[in-house]
């Protein structure tokens, strides 16, 4: 039995970073598909709070959120670090993907599954927040430093998932000329070597998108 168990779902962002966090130390897991719409009782019992994917079991002790699971990781076990080593670069990281979670996720949310004048607003905050990120990202490859980690890992949502949920809800937010440093940051992020082998299929994703605005635009 594995020592380290993940529960996720293959196509979520956030199960995503934890993958992307074990593979990069090296660790060996098992992952647990979940159905979200008949969640396992291994995933009830190990997250009781918000009885959501991703939770990480290692030696039978969960956790649950994904950028916490991403530092447990980077500190328990050996490899290259994924939080850098300076304290106030150690800092930056957090404080981008905090950014990235707390207010570009979930605005970003608002303005695609969201309906009328809660979408509206959240498009327009959602421009603002782009605005913040094409500035910081002028003329960077990573977040924080010379190479890919903490904050970049939180930034697999911004730079893969985001365009193909705009494609499937045909709500456009990023084009080349309002945001050109974030576009060329996105498509660098996506070809990266570091990056390019633990993106789920494109296809897959648009496909399973499109289905779920479908539904939900049904009457």
């Amino acid at each position: 039995m594995a020592e380290v168990k993940l529960l996720g779902v293959s196509l979520s962002p956030f199960s995503r970073r934890v993958e992307w966090a074990l593979k990069f130390k090296g660790v060996e897991y098992e992952f647990i598909e979940e159905d979200l719409q008949n969640k396992s009782p291994l995933l009830l019992q190990s997250n009781p709070v918000h009885q959501k994917i991703p939770v990480l079991i290692h030696n039978g002790k969960p956790i649950s959120e994904s950028m916490i699971i991403v530092e447990y990781i980077d500190e328990t076990f050996e490899g290259p670090s994924i939080l850098p080593k300076d304290p106030y670069d150690r800092a930056m990281a957090r404080f981008w993907a905090n950014f990235l979670d707390v207010k570009c996720i979930t605005t970003i949310g608002k303005a695609l599954f969201g309906k009328g004048e809660e979408s509206d607003k959240a498009k327009e905050e959602s421009l603002e927040l782009l605005k913040i990120l094409d500035n910081e990202l002028k003329g960077k490859k990573f977040f924080v430093g010379d190479n890919f980690g903490f904050a970049d890992i939180a930034a697999n949502l911004m730079a893969f998932w985001l365009g193909i949920l705009e494609e499937a809800s045909g709500v456009i937010l990023v084009t080349n000329e309002k945001f050109p440093n974030f576009c060329a940051w996105k498509d660098e992020y996506i070809n990266c070597s570091q990056v390019k082998e633990y993106l789920p299929s494109r296809d897959a994703l648009l496909a399973h998108f499109q289905a779920r605005f479908q539904t939900a635009a049904a009457p």
